[in-house]
Protein backbone atom coordinates (compact mmCIF):
# COMPACT_ATOMS: atom_id res chain seq x y z
CA UNK A 1 0.00 0.00 0.00
CA UNK A 2 2.76 2.21 0.85
CA UNK A 3 4.22 1.76 -2.81
CA UNK A 4 0.70 2.80 -4.14
CA UNK A 5 0.71 5.93 -2.24
CA UNK A 6 3.90 6.52 -3.86
CA UNK A 7 3.10 5.51 -7.16
CA UNK A 8 0.14 7.61 -6.99
CA UNK A 9 2.57 11.17 -5.96
CA UNK A 10 4.53 10.10 -9.21
CA UNK A 11 1.68 10.39 -11.05
CA UNK A 12 0.48 13.47 -9.21
CA UNK A 13 4.02 15.14 -10.13
CA UNK A 14 3.44 14.18 -13.70
CA UNK A 15 0.27 16.76 -13.80
CA UNK A 16 1.20 20.46 -14.93
CA UNK A 17 0.31 23.13 -12.41
CA UNK A 18 0.86 26.77 -13.57
CA UNK A 19 4.28 26.26 -12.63
CA UNK A 20 7.55 24.84 -14.38
CA UNK A 21 8.64 21.82 -12.86
CA UNK A 22 10.89 18.98 -14.58
CA UNK A 23 8.92 16.25 -13.06
CA UNK A 24 6.46 17.03 -15.78
CA UNK A 25 9.29 15.48 -18.23
CA UNK A 26 9.37 12.54 -16.31
CA UNK A 27 6.68 10.12 -18.42
CA UNK A 28 7.88 10.99 -21.32
CA UNK A 29 10.55 8.68 -23.19
CA UNK A 30 12.63 9.17 -26.56
CA UNK A 31 13.40 6.88 -29.35
CA UNK A 32 17.57 7.10 -29.34
CA UNK A 33 19.31 5.19 -31.64
CA UNK A 34 16.41 2.24 -31.46
CA UNK A 35 15.57 1.85 -27.94
CA UNK A 36 13.03 3.78 -25.88
CA UNK A 37 14.99 6.23 -23.14
CA UNK A 38 13.85 8.35 -20.91
CA UNK A 39 14.06 11.91 -21.48
CA UNK A 40 16.27 12.30 -18.00
CA UNK A 41 18.80 9.89 -19.33
CA UNK A 42 19.23 11.64 -22.61
CA UNK A 43 19.38 15.21 -21.21
CA UNK A 44 19.86 18.05 -18.46
CA UNK A 45 16.37 19.13 -17.19
CA UNK A 46 16.10 22.61 -15.43
CA UNK A 47 13.68 25.42 -14.89
CA UNK A 48 15.46 28.87 -14.65
CA UNK A 49 12.09 30.33 -14.46
CA UNK A 50 8.35 30.11 -13.04
CA UNK A 51 7.42 29.26 -16.73
CA UNK A 52 10.26 27.83 -18.57
CA UNK A 53 11.49 24.10 -18.56
CA UNK A 54 15.00 24.11 -20.38
CA UNK A 55 16.42 20.43 -21.99
CA UNK A 56 20.01 20.44 -22.45
CA UNK A 57 20.74 17.36 -24.46
CA UNK A 58 24.01 15.61 -23.82
CA UNK A 59 24.06 14.87 -27.48
CA UNK A 60 23.54 17.74 -29.29
CA UNK A 61 22.22 14.99 -32.16
CA UNK A 62 19.56 14.27 -30.07
CA UNK A 63 18.05 16.81 -29.84
CA UNK A 64 15.15 16.05 -32.89
CA UNK A 65 14.48 13.08 -31.33
CA UNK A 66 13.53 15.01 -28.23
CA UNK A 67 11.51 17.17 -30.22
CA UNK A 68 9.56 14.96 -31.59
CA UNK A 69 9.13 13.26 -27.97
CA UNK A 70 7.82 16.11 -26.21
CA UNK A 71 5.38 16.65 -29.66
CA UNK A 72 4.01 13.62 -29.41
CA UNK A 73 3.46 13.44 -25.51
CA UNK A 74 0.30 14.84 -23.84
CA UNK A 75 1.88 17.70 -22.48
CA UNK A 76 0.47 20.12 -24.67
CA UNK A 77 3.84 22.19 -24.47
CA UNK A 78 5.40 23.17 -28.31
CA UNK A 79 9.39 23.27 -27.67
CA UNK A 80 11.43 25.64 -29.35
CA UNK A 81 14.72 24.41 -30.24
CA UNK A 82 17.69 26.97 -30.44
CA UNK A 83 20.74 24.74 -31.51
CA UNK A 84 21.66 24.58 -28.08
CA UNK A 85 18.59 23.94 -26.00
CA UNK A 86 15.11 23.05 -26.04
CA UNK A 87 13.08 25.31 -24.10
CA UNK A 88 9.64 24.84 -23.11
CA UNK A 89 7.55 27.20 -21.94
CA UNK A 90 4.59 27.17 -19.50
CA UNK A 91 1.52 28.77 -20.82
CA UNK A 92 -0.90 30.32 -17.39
CA UNK A 93 -3.42 28.18 -17.14
CA UNK A 94 -6.89 29.08 -17.87
CA UNK A 95 -9.98 28.26 -15.33
CA UNK A 96 -11.38 25.47 -17.49
CA UNK A 97 -7.99 23.92 -18.18
CA UNK A 98 -7.68 23.63 -14.69
CA UNK A 99 -10.98 21.97 -14.18
CA UNK A 100 -9.68 19.35 -16.80
CA UNK A 101 -6.42 18.78 -14.75
CA UNK A 102 -8.44 18.61 -11.46
CA UNK A 103 -10.60 15.74 -12.98
CA UNK A 104 -7.57 14.02 -14.28
CA UNK A 105 -5.90 13.72 -10.97
CA UNK A 106 -9.20 12.56 -9.56
CA UNK A 107 -9.01 10.01 -12.16
CA UNK A 108 -5.59 9.15 -11.04
CA UNK A 109 -6.26 9.02 -7.37
CA UNK A 110 -9.47 6.53 -7.92
CA UNK A 111 -6.65 4.66 -9.37
CA UNK A 112 -4.51 4.56 -6.73
CA UNK A 113 -7.65 3.71 -4.38
CA UNK A 114 -8.76 0.40 -6.59
CA UNK A 115 -5.00 -0.46 -6.00
CA UNK A 116 -5.06 -0.39 -2.23
CA UNK A 117 -8.56 -2.35 -2.43
CA UNK A 118 -7.00 -4.81 -4.82
CA UNK A 119 -4.54 -5.35 -1.97
CA UNK A 120 -7.17 -5.06 0.67
CA UNK A 121 -8.78 -7.88 -1.21
CA UNK A 122 -6.27 -10.37 -2.19
CA UNK A 123 -4.98 -10.04 2.39
CA UNK A 124 -8.30 -10.93 2.94
CA UNK A 125 -8.62 -13.57 0.34
CA UNK A 126 -5.35 -14.90 2.17
CA UNK A 127 -6.37 -14.72 5.72
CA UNK A 128 -10.24 -16.72 4.76
CA UNK A 129 -7.65 -19.41 3.36
CA UNK A 130 -5.89 -19.88 6.02
CA UNK A 131 -9.04 -19.75 8.10
CA UNK A 132 -10.87 -22.71 5.65
CA UNK A 133 -7.33 -24.68 6.06
CA UNK A 134 -7.71 -24.60 9.88
CA UNK A 135 -4.16 -22.52 10.27
CA UNK A 136 -6.60 -19.26 12.19
CA UNK A 137 -9.59 -19.37 14.43
CA UNK A 138 -12.50 -17.34 13.08
CA UNK A 139 -11.74 -15.25 15.85
CA UNK A 140 -7.68 -14.72 14.37
CA UNK A 141 -9.59 -14.23 10.95
CA UNK A 142 -11.75 -11.86 12.05
CA UNK A 143 -9.22 -9.79 13.85
CA UNK A 144 -7.03 -9.66 10.78
CA UNK A 145 -9.76 -8.74 8.22
CA UNK A 146 -10.53 -6.21 10.55
CA UNK A 147 -6.80 -4.81 10.96
CA UNK A 148 -6.76 -5.13 6.76
CA UNK A 149 -9.98 -2.86 6.53
CA UNK A 150 -8.18 -0.42 9.30
CA UNK A 151 -5.00 -0.21 6.76
CA UNK A 152 -7.11 0.09 3.73
CA UNK A 153 -9.07 3.19 5.40
CA UNK A 154 -5.84 4.82 6.33
CA UNK A 155 -4.39 4.24 3.08
CA UNK A 156 -7.54 5.65 1.14
CA UNK A 157 -7.23 8.64 3.33
CA UNK A 158 -3.64 9.17 2.30
CA UNK A 159 -4.43 9.47 -1.44
CA UNK A 160 -7.81 11.65 -0.54
CA UNK A 161 -5.25 14.56 1.38
CA UNK A 162 -2.87 14.21 -1.55
CA UNK A 163 -5.86 14.61 -3.93
CA UNK A 164 -6.16 17.68 -1.98
CA UNK A 165 -3.07 18.93 -1.96
CA UNK A 166 -2.77 18.21 -5.65
CA UNK A 167 -6.36 20.18 -6.56
CA UNK A 168 -5.21 23.37 -4.09
CA UNK A 169 -1.65 23.40 -6.16
CA UNK A 170 -3.79 23.15 -9.41
CA UNK A 171 -6.39 25.25 -8.66
CA UNK A 172 -3.67 28.42 -7.18
CA UNK A 173 -2.66 31.50 -9.35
Amino acid sequence: MVKTIEATQRAFNTIRTGRANASLLDRITVEYYGAETPLKALANISTPEATTILIQPYDKGSMAAIEKAINMSDLGLTPNNDGQVIRLNIPPLTSERRQELVKQAGKLAEEGKVAIRNIRRDGIDSVRKQEKSHDLSEDESRDLQEEIQKLTDKYTAKVDDLLKVKEKDIMTI
